[in-house]
């Protein structure tokens, strides 16, 4: 059974700093981990991913202010999110995609509320 241990969110003053933490258990051989966001009345949207190997994506309205980091053999990925605003406040939702027996399958976290606050 796939299961996500999602942490760190909270409530943050504008500028300030939150560290979001993902723990994955249940899965075995993960490909991409990332984090998505939803606003309230928005669609979810990427937030980071990063692969196995490193190689990382950022959305732009996150650029130089928040950074994806993983540890393949926890399976575990963080967001360390910096200079926050109060656009920036959202659910955040931790995901991997990841295959069982051959076919690929995608995850999804409870998600962890970030608010910011002006």
């Amino acid at each position: 059974q796939v299961q996500f241990v999602e942490s760190g969110g909270g409530s943050v003053q504008a500028g300030g700093s939150l560290r979001l933490s993902c723990v994955a258990s249940g899965i075995f051989s993960i490909n991409v981990m990332g984090w998505y966001r939803q606003a309230p009345g928005k669609q979810r949207e990427l937030v980071a991913t990063i692969n196995p190997d490193g190689r990382i994506n950022y959305a732009d309205h996150v650029k130089g202010r928040f950074t994806i980091s993983r540890d393949n053999a926890k399976n575990t990925v963080d967001l360390q999110m910096n200079s926050l605003k109060p656009e920036d406040t959202a659910v955040y939702y931790c995901k991997a995609d990841h295959y069982e027996l051959g076919s690929k399958f995608t995850s999804w976290g409870q998600g962890t509320q970030v608010t910011v606050s002006s």
